[in-house]
């Protein structure tokens, strides 16, 4: 198992903890873009071309854990949708 699917299922099962240059780690390592608060602000968006939604990530350390599940939520769809993507099911 890859490093970046060894920090993912950490985060699935504990949410609590974690800092905001892991969660930036772990959208790189899954091509995810991370993108900091333009102006100072303190919600990073999470986006991926695939996915409608962006969810944000607070700033803040420790990373609140619902923005941690919800960030590991939208992990697999991005996962899902490549795994689709790859088997010729995507239009």
């Amino acid at each position: 198992m890859a490093r970046r699917e060894k920090r993912l299922e950490k985060m699935r099962r504990n949410a609590s903890g974690w800092r905001m240059k892991e969660v930036e780690a772990l959208c790189r390592s899954f091509e995810i873009d991370c993108d900091p608060p333009p102006g100072g602000g303190s919600h990073y968006t999470v986006a991926h071309h695939s996915q409608n939604d962006q969810p944000t990530v607070v700033s803040k350390n420790p990373v609140n854990p619902v923005y941690i599940r919800r960030l590991v939520s939208f992990v697999d769809k991005v996962q899902t949708w490549r795994a689709n993507e790859s088997e010729g099911l995507q239009d």
